[in-house]
């Protein structure tokens, strides 16, 4: 015995394009609003509504490519309309009604799918059945599926007795998504191979901001995965350095409010790596709900900042002593002149200082314990060296001091130290003492001195006066 469950609506879902594309069940539905009517359900212009209801429905199924089908639980008989036959090519009579005939057509690697699906529904532990699959055609291709139904009926024990439902042709929709999917595949699988990190980074108002992308190099460049910063970016200010994350974040604002592009060279401290630098490039664009996108690219460049850091050391640092050459040097005076002009700076004393009989000291032991001297004599000044001061070789045995903040009285005692330095502590070499003495002439950098030539002619005329006058002397 039957059981109804399903009202009148749930049967008018699935009308038939036409009586003639109709499955059985589906064709009673008139004749069934009819006898309703006879016991008092439904009148006249209710049985009028519900046929143009079903025609109107007819038409949208016909245009869809949608097929109907109607099965018979019990029996395992299944009624096709002649639209789902024609969607695989079929005519009426090429089709049978047997379940086992239809599960035949079923590609074999979705068929165990299919049946899972179904029988789920037929227990009641779905609310529809809902399957994409694979039908072969008449001519041996297969199409791809989208079926679609719900049991109707049900008997006194809730086992399923009918179940109507449609099938769509979906290849065409199927073929684009794969098409899209493999595009997806190739640019995720290029941007994945790139070395470095391709991204999209969002800001939205209000101050959140995540990776709506972020290739497989985010593990090298910021040692995390691409789920971490999906939903929010806070993972990777965490990994900035400290003095860098002022301007990071400064960076990206900027280039938010003007939309010009993104570029930044920065440091991060990594769990695993340590301190590495990144270089960062991005393009920005604003988006309707006012947050901002960026597309862009960041790299490693750790090592081209170490060749950076050596070639500016090479230009900078004398390779013999380690103490800044004669060129940065002459800068810093230039600096500190800069300073004492603008009234920022404080009073500096520049010593000039030459190692007295150098060249007799190359001609007795050779120039490789000459240079064991300078190198020593420069170790000897980087002793008395305060925060703030600064020695260079200016050339052969010539040094200079800088001391900050230094006044003619403090810039002598300072350079008296050095002297008794030198005399304490000679360069032995194979057992021999080799003394050493220093000349020393001293100037005062002033604010009116009009460039950096001028205090180091002074400093410098002082030192002629103490070579002059006997050397191991200091001049002012």
């Amino acid at each position: 015995m039957y059981t109804r469950r399903s009202p009148i609506s749930d049967v008018c879902m699935l009308a038939p394009p036409t009586s003639e594309d109709v499955p059985t069940a589906s064709r009673s539905l008139a004749q069934a609003a009819e006898g309703r009517a006879g016991d008092g359900v439904l009148q006249g212009d209710d049985i009028e509504t519900l046929r143009k209801r079903e025609r109107l429905l007819a038409l949208a199924i016909a245009g869809s490519g949608t097929g109907i089908w109607d099965r018979n639980v019990v029996t395992g008989e299944i009624q096709y309309s002649s639209g789902w036959k024609a969607m695989l090519g079929y005519a009426d009579w090429e089709v049978s009604n047997r379940i086992e005939d239809s599960y035949q057509r079923l590609h074999p690697d979705d068929l165990d799918y299919v049946k899972a699906t179904m029988q789920a529904h037929f227990e009641g532990r779905s609310d529809s059945y809902e399957v994409e699959h694979r039908i072969r055609c008449r001519d041996g291709s297969y199409k791809w599926i989208c079926s679609r139904g719900r049991v109707v009926d049900r008997d006194a024990s809730g086992r399923a007795l009918r179940m109507v439902g449609t099938s769509t042709d979906i290849t065409s929709q199927r073929a684009m998504s794969e098409s899209l999917l493999e595009a997806v595949n190739l640019i995720t699988n290029l941007t994945n191979e790139v070395p470095g990190l391709v991204f999209q980074y969002r800001s939205v108002p209000g101050g959140r901001s995540f990776f709506p992308y972020a290739s497989a190099g985010i593990t090298e460049i910021y040692e995390l995965t691409p789920a971490q910063v999906a939903a929010d970016a806070s993972r990777i200010d965490a990994l900035i350095h400290p003095a860098d994350l002022a301007a990071y974040r400064a960076s990206f604002d900027a280039s938010a409010v003007q939309l010009s592009p993104w570029h930044l060279e920065y440091r991060v401290q990594l769990p695993m790596q340590g301190l590495r630098w990144r270089q960062g490039d991005a393009r920005p664009q604003r988006l309707p709900d006012g947050s901002i996108l960026w597309h862009g690219f960041i790299t490693d460049v750790t090592e081209r900042k170490r060749i950076e850091a050596e070639l500016q050391e090479l230009a900078t640092i004398d390779s013999l002593t380690g103490l800044p050459n004669r060129r940065h040097f002459m800068a810093q005076i230039e600096t500190r002149l800069a300073s004492l002009q603008s009234g920022r700076g404080a009073a500096t004393a520049l010593m000039m200082c030459d190692l007295d009989h150098f060249k007799s000291i190359n001609d007795r032991w050779g120039h490789g314990v000459g240079d064991r001297v300078l190198r020593h004599f420069g170790s000897i000044l980087r002793a008395h060296l305060r925060p703030g001061d600064m020695a260079g070789r200016l050339g052969g045995e010539e040094f200079g001091i800088l001391l900050d903040g230094a006044d003619m009285r403090g810039a002598i005692c300072v350079a008296r130290r050095i002297q008794q330095s030198i005399a304490e502590y000679p360069l032995i070499e194979h057992e021999q003492r080799i003394e050493l003495t220093v000349s020393i002439g001293i100037a005062l950098m002033t604010a009116a001195d009009v460039n950096a030539e001028a205090p180091l002619s002074r400093s410098d005329l002082a030192l002629y006066r103490a070579k002059k006058s006997g050397r191991n002397r200091i001049e002012s």
